[in-house]
Parts: C-alpha cells; structure tokens; sequence
C-alpha cells in the first residue's frame, strides 16, 4: 500500500512576494512545510543583478538555518524586459538566447543551492509563427541547455502552460521523445493546469507521466480558466491527485503554487498545508484501487 504520507510539501515562494527571503522561508518553516520553490526574480533571488554569488549563498545558508528543500523556478513577470511580462521566452522571433542564458543561470544557481530541479516553460508563439518554429525554437532552447543540466547534475523540467506552445503534457512528453528522455530532462506538472487544459482527470494524466515527472506545482482550478485559486475553490479532486503522486513513486517536494495572493500569503500557506494533510489523511481514498 502507498504512503501518502511520505509525500514532501513545499509552497511557491512567488505567492509570498511581498515578504522578505528571511521572512518567508521563517514563516514556512515556522508551518511545517518541507521545502521551496524559489523563483529567480527581483522579490527575491534577482539573477540579473549584481552580487550573484553572495546572494546566492545567502539563500543558501538561509534554506539550511530553516532545513528547507528548495527547487528552482524561472517563471518570473519581469526579469529580463521591464516593458513585456515573460518576454523574451525560447520561442521568441528574437532574443531567445537571453532566455536560454537566464535557465541556465538557473541550473548552475540551483546546484549551489543543492536544488534537484530547475523549471521552465516554452512561451508564446508570437503572431506569424507556425507550428514547425516552435518546435524548432524549443529545440535550440533545450540543445543548449541540457549539456548544462548534465554538467550541474540538475534536471531541466519543461513545464506545459496554458496558452504556451507547449500546453499539454503530451507536448512535453514529445520533447523528451526527441531528446531519447535523458536523465537530465523532464516534467513538471501544475495539477490545476490539468484541470483546465487535459482532456484526462488530473489522477490518470499523473500516472501515465511515469517516470519523466520531476516537479509538482499543486493549487485548484476550473475547466478552461487559466486561474490559480486555493483549495476547494476550483475542481481539482485533492485526494486523488495525492493518491496518484503517491502511487506514481514521486519523491520530490509538491509545492504549492498561488502567485496572485502574495497579499495573504501566511493566511494562504496554513490553509493550504491543512487542507493537503487533510487529504492525505483520508489513505483509503489515496492509494490505487484495482
């Protein structure tokens, strides 16, 4: 029988934007929570600025003072154009390269760090493009990138989003596909996005990722709105979803992901570790039924 209870939770330091690092990482720890993902952004870890190395090892001694995990995110609003949210991204007419130089900033940040994974999604396909650039530009995205995974030993985990080039599970999986599925590229799943874009319950879609899944993000959401809310305001089936990590063997933190309700971010991360220990508490509706 699986032990949901051996599933390790984080929460996304970008719902706690407007705390400090110290402040935040002291309040999570203070909750119970195993570990977080960091995104490199202004709030706070800038990778762009100046001082990276010092920064960097602050965080770090900062994680280890609170005996947080820590996985990587590069999804900030901001951080290389200060006119155009996400901009430039892998599948860019232009500027990708810089794109492609923040991740692997990423990858050698999150060695230090002694994160196991960094997380990165494909961007929009601009107005005029088709199909074959975006797989093209993914492809020259992660070409690049994936020697750098394999010398940081860190893993590069795509991410499908909403609205992306890459969108669904399956567009991801098709990278890997090309890629032979090495070690050091994988998935990363926003149980809410599978509510809004899979065709599939979020549970199956989980399983059949296998062994490629390699970071989770968890919040709730409806069908077709891209809109990350708290627990038991959307559609997702909580206990199934653990259920299905659980089953699927998944060992790395489940973090949660509500970027939008900085303002309320303590009130948020106490209800949030309450209502995923009240689903794993329910163990007959968190392991695999034959």
């Amino acid at each position: 029988m699986s032990d949901p209870t051996r599933l390790r939770l984080g929460y996304g330091l970008n719902g706690f934007t407007d705390h400090r690092l110290e402040d935040a990482l002291a309040v999570l720890a203070d909750l119970g929570y195993d570990g977080v993902a960091l995104t490199l952004d202004h709030a706070h870890l800038d990778p762009v600025g100046p001082g990276l190395v010092q920064r960097v090892s602050h965080a770090g001694r900062l994680l280890a003072r609170h005996g947080l995990d820590v996985v990587v995110e590069t999804g900030g609003r901001y951080v290389l154009d200060p006119r155009r949210k996400h901009h430039p991204t892998f599948v860019s007419e232009s500027g990708a390269r810089r794109r492609v130089d923040l991740v692997a900033t990423a990858l050698r940040v999150a060695a230090d760090l002694g994160a196991p994974v960094v997380s990165c999604w494909s961007g929009s396909l601009p107005p005029g493009s088709t199909s074959v650039d975006g797989r093209e530009r993914v492809d020259r995205a992660v070409a690049a990138l994936l020697p750098v995974a394999e010398a940081t030993g860190v893993t590069l985990a795509l991410e499908p989003e909403p609205g992306m080039f890459l969108e669904r599970v399956g567009d991801v999986v098709g990278v890997l596909d090309r890629f032979g599925r090495p070690e050091a590229l994988g998935l990363t799943i926003d149980v809410g996005h599978l509510v809004c874009s899979e065709d599939e319950a979020p549970g199956a879609v989980i399983r059949a990722a296998g062994g490629v899944l390699a970071n989770v993000q968890i919040d709730d959401m409806r069908r077709g709105v891209h809109e990350h809310l708290p627990f038991g305001e959307g559609e997702v089936d909580l206990p199934d979803v653990l259920a299905a990590l659980s089953d699927s063997g998944f060992a790395g933190l489940v973090h949660v992901e509500l970027p939008r309700h900085t303002h309320a971010a303590p009130v948020l991360a106490e209800q949030s570790l309450r209502a995923l220990r009240a689903a794993a508490a329910h163990a007959e509706r968190l392991t695999r039924r034959t």
